[in-house]
């Protein structure tokens, strides 16, 4: 019975063991299969540096790893030679004093962190050395968890790192990323900054007293140093600690015991015997002010993205061990787009993004990802990390996909409320109610006839193609993706509006040209991805012809949106662009050689006020970077692709496809403009209509942009009386003697060229004529009621007077 007894334990154990090993095994593949290689850590033992220069071989900048912090690496990388022997030291006691000896993990260690997680519930602790140097570099996504995986992943990383390296270089390389702590505007990391900042000297020359103070800082920097009466226990216990180690012995113990230190900002009172009679904290802005002077910071999170596409494209290791990195980068026109961050009036709260890119290669020239200062920048980058809403500078690309379908700038939309559940309105409240040319709409930023254009496209067929300018489109956007709901950053809306001008040409964005390493050889060479066609060259140009139109079409006295923008003797093409309750301001353009987008709002979504707008805020920012960017350049013109043809409809010119003004028999102007002169466009020319009751708009879905245009005026000086808002009608076959109508299209199709003016004026006269008749008959029929008044009155006075009189004897008397 007691052997029966037994070997059913035994059986238990052994199944018990067979499934912890099972599972310890599936826990082994699962945590493992993804850890990144442990080479990634050399590069901080080297001490190497990789210098970042622009297209024209002109240095950036140096790149430094970025920790798990967040915290860049702007010390100097050091060997270990170039450590102090008292700093190593002591570091190694207080962090790790197995360190020599282990392998990796301390299993001492790794059983009192054990204990300490099943009683307390805190898996902190029992880290040696070559974990933490592993939590810093490696596992910067698990840096912050306190998991049993992490734990795990750190244990097998750190075994790796072990079998790669010797104790030297991982000393090294653990010391050049730990945390000392922050000033104000800096992180203190490595101990080439920690030396400088808390003694004002290089690390070479520490001595004892001082690296024991250093290496009590490192559990928790920030507060350790504002407590200095808790430092000397600290001390006191480590210096004990070296000497059972046998690093030190007790005679320079005490010395250092005795010896009086002075971390920067501090003011200490020391006696003979080592012991502290005062501390004071005077000065914390000592620690900055002790750390190296940074160099003048140029394209701080352009070189935040080479670092980013150089690590995805390398790994880490090659990303920072290279000697020279050639990017896409322009220094001028960086310096330009720079100046114009500093010196942009934002509303209070707000910060800013930009992106500049080469329209014939993709390659970013210019970047800004906050605005600027005199410090140094923040490290989140709106220019490339930022997602939002685009508002109306979407909409050339609704526009575009009409064209692109064979629709016609002067072809027309109505401007009046949908039917259905979606009800946008314009960014007035207000609405036409006739139809308006595709150039107009786009002109004046109109919701409605957008939506509309949109419904005619196919959204399937819009979403595709924004698809291919490289954006992300969301799910379930429906209509109000046309005109602005789609999330971008201002890079990916640079590269897509760079489409414009290339001839129809979507490139994606990079900033790496070429990875050189220090013995010459090309390491890295942008691979050469073939371009996407979106548009055909006719199609791109007719679209960037309406974005030209957008900045030159009107006067700012017109309401023009995109005045702002202008830039002399340069064609300018552009697009403003604002969401909801004035959440994001946008304006994306192009001049010949550069696309470029600018947002500005605040990072944590809250409304600007209400006198911020997309024409008075981002676009002069954008206007002047590019003035900088084109500074000393002969202007230049945009190339007009074979089969467009120019024709002036209603004042404005416009391009067209050549084959469409031939079917229309129309006289064309062969060489365009290099920039559209601002004229009036007065309202489309349409039969008279027949009034009817304004309906109320709903609430939109999205709301743009500007003040509504003041009434434009005609040539002789007097202002064209708005239309009544009619109800709109579709066309039918036997509407011909509607000039727009379509026989197969709801919406109303293409203006006749030839007969716009003579249309106009006949409406105009038509107009008049029974504005007069109207007025006369009103007139006449308050006559004949003026003329037959007093004779009316008359004969109801003698009634009145003669009734009184018959009445007065049968009144009674008065009593004297």
């Amino acid at each position: 019975m007691r052997r029966v007894w037994l070997s059913r334990i035994l059986g238990v154990l052994v199944l018990a063991c067979l499934l912890a090993g099972a599972g310890f095994a599936a826990l082994y593949v699962m945590w493992t299969r993804d850890l990144p290689s442990v080479q990634d850590v050399d590069l901080l033992a080297l001490g190497g540096e990789t210098r970042v220069y622009d297209r024209k071989n002109r240095l950036i900048g140096v790149l430094t790893p970025s920790l798990s912090s967040g915290a860049l690496m702007s010390g100097d990388l050091l060997e270990l030679g170039e450590i102090s022997q008292p700093l190593r030291k002591a570091v190694v006691s207080s962090e790790d004093r197995r360190f020599n000896t282990h392998s990796g993990l301390d299993i001492i260690g790794i059983g009192r962190g054990l204990l300490k997680g099943l009683f307390f519930n805190d898996l902190e602790g029992g880290s040696s050395i070559t974990q933490q140097l592993v939590k810093n570099t490696l596992l910067t996504d698990l840096n912050s968890a306190r998991t049993l995986e992490r734990k795990f992943k750190e244990a097998v990383l750190a075994y790796r790192v072990e079998k790669n390296f010797s104790k030297q270089q991982i000393l090294a390389a653990y010391l050049n990323v730990v945390y000392w702590g922050k000033t104000e505007r800096r992180s203190i990391v490595g101990i080439d900054q920690a030396a400088h900042a808390y003694f004002g000297k290089a690390a070479s020359e520490l001595n004892l007293a001082e690296s024991v103070y250093l290496a009590t800082l490192i559990p928790a920097p920030n507060s350790r140093y504002r407590a200095f009466e808790e430092y000397r226990p600290l001390a006191r216990g480590l210096l004990e600690r070296m000497v059972e180690d046998g690093v030190v012995t007790q005679a320079q113990a005490d010395q250092a015991w005795r010896t009086p230190i002075y971390p920067a900002g501090w003011r200490i009172g020391w006696n003979e015997d080592g012991t502290v009679s005062s501390a004071a904290l005077e000065k914390p802005e000592r620690l900055e002010e002790n750390l190296p002077a940074q160099l003048p910071q140029v394209a701080f999170h352009y070189l935040q993205a080479v670092e980013r596409e150089l690590v995805a494209q390398l790994g880490r290791q090659e990303a920072y061990a290279s000697a020279r990195i050639i990017t896409g980068l322009d220094l001028d026109a960086q310096r330009a787009a720079e100046a114009a961050a500093r010196e942009a009036e934002l509303p209070e709260g707000a910060t800013l993004g930009m992106a500049y890119v080469d329209p014939a290669t993709g390659e970013v020239t210019a970047l800004v990802g906050q605005q600027l200062g005199s410090g140094r920048p923040a490290d989140w980058d709106n220019a490339t990390q930022s997602r939002r809403q685009m508002g109306s500078s979407i909409k050339p690309f609704v526009y575009t996909q009409a064209l692109a379908q064979g629709w016609k700038q002067s072809d027309t939309v109505m401007d009046s409320p949908l039917d259905g559940e979606y009800q946008p309105k314009n960014y007035d409240g207000r609405w036409l109610g006739y139809p308006v040319t595709l150039r107009y709409a786009l002109d004046h930023s109109l919701n409605l006839p957008t939506v509309r254009l949109a419904q005619e496209v196919g959204l399937t067929n819009l979403e595709g193609k924004l698809t291919e300018l490289g954006f992300r489109v969301q799910p379930d956007l429906g209509l109000s993706l046309s005109i602005g709901t789609l999330e971008a950053s201002p890079l990916q809306v640079a590269s897509a509006y760079a489409a414009f001008a290339n001839g129809g040409l979507y490139r994606p964005p990079s900033f790496v040209r070429q990875v050189i390493d220090e013995r010459g050889a090309v390491v890295y060479q942008r691979p050469q991805v073939p371009a996407i066609r979106v548009w055909d060259e006719q199609t791109a140009y007719l679209g960037l012809d309406m974005l030209m139109g957008v900045v030159g079409d009107l006067s700012a006295e017109q309401g023009g949106l995109a005045t702002l923008a202008q830039i002399d003797g340069w064609p300018v093409g552009g697009k403003t662009g604002t969401t909801n309750d004035i959440r994001d301001l946008w304006f994306a353009g192009v001049v010949p050689g550069a696309a470029g987008a600018v947002w500005v709002g605040r990072e944590d979504n809250q409304p600007l006020p209400d006198w911020a707008y997309s024409g008075t805020v981002p676009t002069p920012i954008w206007q002047r970077a590019v003035s900088g960017i084109l500074a000393g350049r002969e202007p230049q013109t945009f190339s007009v692709p074979a089969g467009i043809t120019f024709a002036t409809v209603r004042r404005v010119e416009m391009a067209f496809r050549t084959e469409d003004l031939e079917e229309s028999g129309v006289s064309t102007q062969v060489q365009p403009q290099t920039q559209v002169t601002p004229l009036p466009t007065p309202p489309v020319a349409q039969a008279a209509p027949t009034p009817a009751p304004q309906p109320q708009p709903a609430e939109p879905a999205h709301s743009e942009e500007v003040p509504t245009a003041e009434p434009e005026e005609s040539s002789d000086g007097a202002a064209d009386p708005a239309p009544e808002p009619v109800q709109e009608q579709p066309a039918t076959d036997a509407d011909t003697s509607d000039p727009f109508a379509l026989p197969s299209l709801p919406i109303l199709d293409t203006v006749p060229l030839p007969d716009l003016n003579t249309v106009q004026e006949q409406a105009k006269e038509a107009l008049d004529t029974a504005r007069e008749a109207a007025q006369q008959q009103l007139q006449n029929q308050v006559q004949q009621q003026l003329d037959a008044l007093p004779e009316n009155l008359g004969e109801s006075l003698s009634e009145n007077l003669e009734g009184w009189q018959e009445a007065l004897p049968s009144l009674p008397q008065a009593t004297p």
